[in-house]
């Protein structure tokens, strides 16, 4: 695992964007797996930044999104569908044919599961992923479990999860108990991960991911198999590494 320490959101968001430039800058039709919730959003205005000076296009790449809430609607301002246009895709070139986000609103959820999966592989797998992580270690929705879930799959949220989430809602009651997410077996598939991270808040389990056991009860701790993952910390975030 490499690790970048650097010392503030704003250097960890730039990094990360840098990176992502240069995969696409390598392999302009890469397939990037994007992630939500208030880490990325830096990332994602570097990206912006990059692409309005004319140094990237995103017009042959293929998106990812690692999961969606189940059961509520895409045009919903707590949607990640939602997040991801008003935080990137509508300030860029992407394609709208080439984003794929889970449908959160999917009858059938296992078909939908399937039909995600059947995508990614179709485009030939992620080239890069980009990985949040919550509190409880969860990477995706990937929550703290017995056993690694593999594939795509539709997780029921844990309570903590769900109260860190509540911030983005009008109340607890209105944050969704489920989600569909990528499973860990298709995150770790991708050939290239970064993982960002920022806070306090965030240090103790950065430090068991990067030091403790691999257990599925704390689900980021699987990136220490993989062969290319870097982790971009912040002083706060990364003060016990």
């Amino acid at each position: 695992m490499n690790i970048i320490k650097l010392r503030n959101y704003r250097e960890i968001s730039f990094e990360a964007a840098k990176i992502i430039r240069d995969q696409v800058l390598l392999k302009p039709q890469s397939v990037i797996g994007f992630a939500t919730g208030s880490t990325p959003i830096g990332t994602y205005e570097e990206l912006i930044n990059i692409f309005n000076k004319d140094l990237i296009t995103f017009e042959n790449v293929k998106s990812f999104n690692l999961d969606e809430y189940y059961g509520i609607n895409p045009m919903n301002k707590n949607s990640y569908n939602y997040f991801m246009k008003n935080n990137l895709f509508n300030y860029i070139d992407i394609k709208e044919e080439n984003i794929n986000i889970p449908n959160g609103l999917a009858e059938d959820v296992e078909k939908e599961c399937e039909e995600y999966e059947r995508k990614i592989h179709e485009a030939g797998g992620i080239d890069l992923q980009l990985l949040g992580i919550g509190r409880n270690g969860h990477i995706g929705f990937n929550e703290p479990c017995e056993e690694f879930k593999a594939h795509t799959h539709l997780v029921e949220l844990k309570d903590d999860t769900i109260k860190a989430n509540s911030r983005f809602f009008d109340s607890l009651e209105d944050v969704p108990t489920k989600a569909i997410s990528m499973g860990v077996k298709t995150i770790m598939s991708a050939r290239k991960i970064i993982l960002i991270a920022s806070g306090e808040e965030k240090a103790e389990i950065i430090r068991e991911t990067v030091y403790g056991s691999i257990t599925p009860n704390l689900p980021a701790s699987i990136l220490q198999l993989h062969d290319d993952v870097t982790l971009i910390v912040d002083e706060e975030s990364g003060k016990y590494i």
